[in-house]
């Protein structure tokens, strides 16, 4: 420690970019601080939407403990609200990455800086920002990764991306405090930088700067321009419709084809499983209440009074469509058939597929009771295509893609266990 730094990336001499500095590392920061305030919070919105404390099958990270104390009931109307919230969520996460990179690049000599542990207070600095800058790598990744449907993480999205929101936030609430006294003050207008000594240049300012080849704002403009970028190939997927050709990010490996069946899926069939059988003419719907069963027919299902909802597929990855119109019967409607009046429970919604996630998944008794919420037989006219879950496929308003359970051949109310 007495004989100084050892050679390389610990000593000041080693990073000679003219351009690091406290007002830009300051920029980058308060840039930071606002996205990922609104990532944070549009991400709690998400584990909202999926109604976790409803039914295990709902809630993919057990044992949140307080974890979940903010949770409540996610509403139906508006209907494009969780189409709002997760659009932004994952537009935003995908454009901050320049930025996020830029932020790191300008403050890496600070991660070598020597001696490494100075006292108790700034070992817990440092511990925070270890915690910060591996949170922001992992939360900002395995959502990248969820985006592009290509899961080579170990265990389940919805946990780990949980879990690791937490930490990193903690650990970015403890960064903030530590830095936004001194972020504020590098912003403010003033004549030249600080000493390269001085507290406030520590590690950002080479005692030995290169000459410049661009002006910080010239680099400032650059990372705002690759975020731009980002956004005109990234938004598309959650406008839908024609905007989807720009989503040049988008997953594009299932082809719907063309006509009314035409637009975006996650899952085909014949990746979960469904076989011709499942759903061929011994298909059934069985809708259950207290006490009481009825078994349907496709036939008996389509005899029943037909109802049409307008509304979009809003999915975890980011992307929706625009609206289509639904036809078939309200839930309600099926509630009636085993005893079930104006108020409806929850209900357990089942499907036949065989492999993937959410097989099953619980509605509230809100979303049941919405009249626009329907077992669809068809779409924009015309009958489900396998791969859009035919015979029959839940819709309702506001909930998470995956909620709009397809392939549906059970339906229990009030026994969502």
């Amino acid at each position: 420690m007495g004989a100084g730094p050892p050679p390389g990336p610990a000593r000041p001499e080693f990073w000679r970019s003219p351009l690091r500095g406290p007002w830009l590392t300051a920029v980058f920061g308060l840039v930071l601080l606002f996205g990922i305030t609104v990532l944070f919070v549009t991400g709690l919105l998400s584990y909202a939407a999926y109604n976790p404390d409803l039914a295990a099958v709902n809630d993919q990270t057990p044992n949140k403990g307080w974890l979940g104390f903010y949770l409540f009931s996610w509403p139906t109307s508006p209907y494009w609200l969780y189409r709002l919230t997760q659009g932004v969520h994952v537009t935003l996460g995908i454009v901050l990455v320049p930025v996020l990179l830029a932020k790191l690049w300008s403050v890496i000599p600070k991660l070598f800086e020597w001696p490494p542990i100075r006292s108790i207070s700034h070992a817990l600095e440092r511990l925070s920002l270890l915690l910060l800058v591996g949170g922001a790598g992992f939360e900002f990744v395995t959502g990248i990764l969820n985006v592009q449907l290509h899961y080579i993480f170990p265990g389940s999205f919805y946990t780990l991306h949980f879990y690791g929101a937490w930490v990193f936030i903690g650990a970015f609430v403890v960064h903030v405090a530590f830095r936004l006294p001194r972020a504020l003050r590098a912003v403010r207008p003033r004549l030249g930088d600080p000493a390269a000594g001085s507290e406030e240049a520590v590690g950002l300012l080479s005692p030995h700067p290169a000459a410049p080849t661009i002006s910080r704002r010239g680099a400032l403009a650059m990372v705002g321009l690759g975020s731009v970028s980002l956004l005109v190939v990234t938004a598309g997927q959650s406008i839908g419709g024609w905007w989807r050709r720009t989503a040049l990010l988008a997953p594009h490996g299932q082809d719907p084809g063309s006509g009314p069946n035409g637009f975006q899926i996650n899952k085909t069939a014949a990746s979960v499983g469904i076989r011709p059988s499942d759903v061929g003419p011994a298909w059934r719907l069985t809708v259950r209440g207290p006490g009481r069963q009825v078994d349907l027919t496709y036939g008996q299902l389509l005899a029943m009074p037909q109802h049409e909802s307008a509304l979009p597929i809003a999915c975890v990855e980011g992307w929706s469509t625009t609206d289509q119109r639904w036809g078939g019967v309200r839930l309600t409607d099926l509630a009636a058939l085993v005893g079930l009046g104006a108020n409806t429970p929850a209900a357990l919604v089942e499907s036949v597929q065989r492999g993937g996630s959410f097989r099953s998944a619980v509605l509230s008794d809100s979303q049941v009771r919405d009249s626009r919420s329907l077992l669809a037989v068809r779409v924009n006219g015309a009958i489900l295509s396998a791969d859009h879950g035919y015979p029959a496929r839940v819709i309702v308003a506001g909930a998470p893609g995956v909620h709009n359970t397809k392939w549906v051949t059970r339906l229990t109310f009030g026994g969502t266990g």
